[in-house]
């Protein structure tokens, strides 16, 4: 028996800065479908992931929202993880960049560069909100383009022409963050020399660790001659301070990979089987993958190796690279609904159906994967639903029925079972090679071919047949045996189903290896349905939904401040008498309770006690209370005197209070101490 390999396994970090989408979704899912196959197959397999939690985005965000930085990531953090979770993905740490484990070991990597000779120090100039009193990054400066002269354009790039340029070269320079007019100023900035690399990442580049075209691609940079990488940033700065050099930070791409090492060295902490050191250092017999998006390359496949090299760390067993998610052929759009979030999909269907025909369009290649929603549907409903669970739907009565729910022993067809047991080897090869495509495709086959037998030998014909039960019998036992081995080869793409299953068989969680023996003279427990069929209305109800996420999104009222720091300016409403005013019955009330809305995306339902009445109240602030107990027992105001309003969910009795340009920013308005439930407010 081979001794279990050591792996550890990581996707990207997620930037916690917004909500996960379902083209962040295709790295995850593929990372964890490899991790369960690894798991299923006895190996030591650890998958760790953190927030990538740092930089002046989430400064800039925290600012604006009135909260501070590490508040602003660690609710960030606890969504994307109910996400994932939700999803099926199955970290064992879920950790965060800004964690001592990640400063102390951000600090070690650079010292040891910096003591070995690869770092250096040299003045830069750069535009300077003066407003604000911050170095601007290319992103937070807009100007006019100096090629075509159009308006309201980034500091490194026009989007109306295509043309690249420096930010000194924008006409009519502004901060994006302020409206200012940024000025030159020179600070000292700290250089990683990445060229000290070159001979090292021309051989790493080659040696098996990427793809072919993740390697050619490379090899482009690296013929032109590699640059040193400015890996400092000037207070204020939501980072960490670089060891020596106050006021100056780690630029967020120097500690976001080394956050790998600090969530894996977290859980270390808390589980002893897992050194730390036996996975990092240079010798170390231990397999380490990462698994990220075409866009990041260059940071995982040019600087990390090198910060690992230069620090004497190990560099990565391979980095696996995935293409964008398009949806029906075009990139993501929020205005047709295609870009749509992994909560939103949650809220609309199960999360198995996308792992499914993710992994049915998942191989070893860069190019971009498309979410064709009419093949999902069919795929999902012709593969999952009408191929494999059909088999256990087939058979599960004929043998409750004839047999009390027992498998009789026997083989009923040798030729077939051969064909499972010598499919295996090719299907895990392709799980190892992260082909899941082939994998399907060959999962899928040995369906068809067990859905042919069985429709061959029409146990149902043959049950009305006298004499003819015991075979019955036999062919449904070998048909529910059949769908027990199609059940553990989809186990890392399905693990719910796989999880329902095993309750229907009785049998404990199944392992690679399992699919080397057949159940007999095995009592099975009462069939249910385990998947259902994709409605193609909860696909429109899904992209529907999306939409109004974007609409929430926009919707700013007015004097909202909006991305070039000035005041977004709308006409006001056409002007009503006092009498009209007047007419509003405002009461003050008690949120007695308040829960979510099955099959609603947006909506709380609450039980207002006004005093002498209750009221139920339908109010779409969901995406601002997402724990909606935390409500209860608070006092609000409410348009008691709003014509009653019939919805799909019930009738909503009135109107409360709140304010916020949309989204997460919602705040429901509350009385001062001292008010009681009824009273009006004049």
């Amino acid at each position: 028996m081979t001794e279990a390999r050591k792996i550890l396994v990581t996707s990207a970090l997620p930037y916690a800065n917004g909500s996960i989408h379902l083209g962040h979704m295709v790295e995850y899912i593929q990372t964890d479908i490899w991790v369960r196959f690894q798991k299923m197959r006895g190996n030591q397999c650890t998958y760790v992931c953190a927030s990538d939690a740092h930089g002046s985005a989430i400064m800039l965000r925290a600012e604006k929202e009135g909260i501070t930085p590490e508040q602003l990531i660690e609710t960030v953090r606890r969504e994307h993880s109910t996400d994932f979770a939700d999803f099926l993905v199955e970290f064992d740490n879920f950790h965060s960049t800004h964690s001592e484990e990640n400063r102390e070991l951000s600090s070690l990597v650079y010292t040891r560069l910096r003591d070995a000779g690869h770092i250096a120090t040299r003045a830069v100039t750069q535009y300077y909100d003066p407003e604000k009193g911050m170095f601007l990054a290319d992103r937070f400066i807009k100007g006019t383009c100096p090629k075509c002269g159009s308006e309201d354009q980034y500091g490194d790039n026009c989007e109306k022409c295509g043309a690249t340029y420096a930010p000194t070269e924008l006409k009519d320079p502004r901060s994006a963050i302020s409206g200012a007019t940024p000025v030159l100023r020179e600070s000292k900035h700290f250089f990683f020399k990445l060229p000290d690399f070159q001979a090292m990442l021309e051989g790493w580049t080659r040696s098996g660790s990427l793809q072919d075209a993740v390697a050619n691609k490379i090899a482009e940079w690296l013929d032109a001659g590699l640059q040193e990488w400015d890996i400092s940033r000037d207070a204020p700065y939501f980072g960490f301070e670089i060891p020596d050099e106050p006021g100056k930070f780690f630029y967020v791409w120097l500690d976001a990979p080394i956050g790998y090492m600090a969530s894996f060295k977290n859980l270390c902490a808390r589980r002893p089987e897992l050194d730390f050191d036996a996975y990092w250092r240079k010798d170390s017999s231990a397999e380490v993958y990462h698994f990220i998006g075409k866009d990041i390359v260059n940071f995982h496949a040019l600087f990390w190796p090198a910060m690992l090299e230069g620090a004497g760390y190990r560099k990565p067993t391979a980095l696996n690279v995935h293409g964008f998610l398009t949806v029906d052929g075009q990139k993501m759009s929020k205005s047709r609904g295609t870009f749509v979030k992994a909560r939103t999909y949650l809220d609309h269907l199960e999360p198995e159906y996308l792992r499914y025909y993710f992994a049915s369009k998942l191989s070893r290649s860069v190019d971009d994967l498309d979410l064709n929603l009419e093949d999902f549907v069919q795929k999902v409903n012709s593969d999952l639903v009408g191929k494999v669970v059909n088999i256990a739907s087939r058979c599960a009565g004929f043998i409750h029925k004839g047999n009390g729910g027992v498998l009789v022993a026997g083989n009923a067809a040798p030729e077939l079972t051969e064909a499972f047991l010598s499919a295996a080897p090719s299907i895990a090869e392709a799980y190892e090679q992260r082909d899941f495509a082939r994998a399907m495709r060959e999962i899928m086959a040995l369906a068809d071919r067990a859905n042919a037998w069985i429709a061959e030998k029409a146990p149902w014909a043959l049950n009305k047949q006298e004499g003819k039960q015991d075979e019955v019998q036999a062919i449904c036992a070998l048909g529910v045996n059949l769908f027990r081995q199609l059940v553990i080869f989809l186990k890392p793409v399905l693990p719910k189903l796989a999880a329902a299953a095993e309750a229907f068989l009785n049998v404990a969680p199944l392992t690679w290896d399992d699919h080397r023996t057949l159940l007999a003279d095995h009592a099975l427990n009462a069939f249910s349905p385990l998947m259902t069929r994709i409605e193609p209305a909860r696909i429109q109800a899904m992209i529907d939904a999306s939409k109004e996420d974007l609409a929430a999104e926009t919707s700013q009222p007015a004097g909202t401040p909006i991305g070039n720091g000035e005041l977004k300016k709308e006409p006001l409403a056409a002007e009503i008498g006092f009498d009209a005013f007047a007419a509003v019955d405002l009461r003050i009330a008690l949120i007695e309770k308040c829960e979510f809305v099955e099959g609603a995306d947006k909506l709380l339902r609450l039980t207002l006690d006004i005093g002498d009445e209750k009221r139920n109240v339908f109010s779409g602030i969901k995406s601002a209370y997402p724990d909606p107990s935390k409500l209860e027992g608070r006092l609000t105001l409410y348009v008691a005197n709003l014509a009653a309003r019939k919805m799909k969910f019930g009738v909503s009795e009135g109107m409360v209070l709140a304010a916020g340009p949309g989204g997460e920013e919602i705040y429901l308005l509350s009385p001062d101490s001292g008010a009681k439930p009824g009273q009006r407010v004049k």
